[in-house]
């Protein structure tokens, strides 16, 4: 078979996966090539003039198969998966899967560490809307907020940095706690961006609220209802941009949560530009998050004190030779899980995010999925695309925020 019948055979063609329903009506592609889409993500388009008839998503450009490898690594093994699924929200979906696991061996971590996790969940969630923000913006000509926000997205991945030594897939939280504690200098540098960053979100919302030409482009652009985006199983700020009052941290507390005072940011319209105003309101609620964690910090250990699950204490390797055998088995054999199965999930930065994990008493899972937001999400490209010119779909695909490494799983 040579190359050209194999891709005949792999790929279908656009005719055989969406025929035309009218004599005046055309299809065209939209993607992967096309920037907006990041050479991951096809939309078909069928078309009457450049009114939008039907459109289908067509993913699979970057499959992985890392919920398969996943079953071929012990449960510490698995976080550095995770980090590469929506790598825009790594310490999120650390989370969801440590939390998952944590519930399948009955694990409690100290309240240190659900602080610290609590941070680093945040900091990402911020982190995942500079991104979503700047490019958002940029994908629509805008290019001056891209400038802004990307550098203080820097700060935080200089942060993360501090953490862990990596920048964007740090795999710090791990069942039973966390890699390590808060770094030396962490805090100063922490509490400076907290204190200069909702300076310049204000820059960027001073360009953009009532700048007639953003409006003009996103307000009344891609309406998604309350209940369809209930009927499509959307969650996070698109669902919450459409009326839903929905958030894991608040309607289903974790890692302490429940001691944090904020706000769910909610929209009226479910257009584009809810969506774009509830993700600036998010920003600032989390800065109110982290700022309460930082001062509230217990005291105590960060890591749970089972052994089993958990690794000595750094200063012990240099004095116990117990310890340097416990720290080997457990990074070489990891632990062994009891028969049974968990699901836990976060609110992560694009909305319900959560690890399904089975275990069969060995070392490494059994089954293991992910309940992906960015998945969930992207089927109400097919509803909000609906009707709306070819040239609105650029504003639609930004303001649902997807990351196609969750996708393509």
């Amino acid at each position: 078979m040579n190359s050209t019948s194999m891709s005949q055979t792999f790929i279908p063609s656009t005719e055989t996966v969406f025929e035309k329903t009218g004599e005046n009506t055309m299809i065209v592609n939209m993607g992967p090539q096309h920037p907006s889409t990041h050479g991951v993500l096809r939309v078909i388009c069928e078309l009457e003039g450049e009114i939008i008839v039907r459109a289908k998503c067509v993913i699979g450009y970057l499959h992985t198969g890392m919920e398969k490898e996943a079953e071929y690594q012990t449960y510490h093994k698995c976080v550095v998966m995770t980090d590469r699924m929506d790598y825009l929200n790594a310490n999120g979906n650390n989370l969801a899967h440590a939390l998952a696991v944590e519930k399948l061996i009955g694990c409690e971590v100290p309240k240190r560490g659900q602080y610290l996790r609590v941070i680093l969940a945040e900091l990402s969630r911020i982190a995942s809307h500079c991104v979503w923000l700047g490019t958002g913006a940029l994908d629509l000509g805008a290019m001056t907020p891209f400038f802004f926000i990307m550098q203080q997205r820097e700060m935080v991945l200089d942060m993360f940095e501090m953490f862990s030594g990596v920048r964007m897939m740090p795999s710090w939280i791990v069942p039973g706690g966390l890699r390590g504690d808060i770094p030396a200098g962490l805090e100063v540098k922490l509490r400076k961006f907290l204190h200069e960053f909702p300076k310049e979100l204000q820059v960027i919302e001073n360009l953009l609220v009532d700048n007639p030409i953003w409006k003009e482009r996103t307000q009344d652009v891609g309406i998604l209802t309350g209940a369809e985006a209930l009927a499509l199983g959307c969650s996070g700020p698109i669902a919450r941009a459409s009326g839903v009052a929905f958030d894991l941290r608040k309607h289903q507390p974790y890692s302490s949560y429940e001691d944090f005072d904020f706000d769910i940011p909610i929209g009226h319209v479910g257009d584009v530009y809810d969506r774009f105003l509830v993700r600036i309101a998010e920003l600032k609620e989390s800065v109110k998050i982290i700022t309460q964690a930082i001062d509230g910090l217990p005291e105590g250990p960060f890591n749970t004190l089972d052994r089993k699950i958990a690794p000595p204490p750094r200063e012990e390797l240099d004095s116990s030779m117990e310890s340097v055998i416990h720290h080997f088995k457990l990074y070489t054999e990891g632990f062994k899980a009891p028969a049974g199965e968990a699901y836990a999930a976060v609110e992560g930065s694009k909305g319900e995010l959560g690890f399904y994990v089975v275990g069969d008493g060995t070392n490494r899972p059994y089954r293991w999925h992910e309940r992906p937001s960015s998945f969930m999400n992207l089927k109400s490209l097919e509803v909000l695309a609906k009707g709306r010119m070819i040239a609105d779909v650029i504003a639609i695909i930004g303001s649902i925020d997807i990351v196609l490494g969750e996708i393509d799983r």
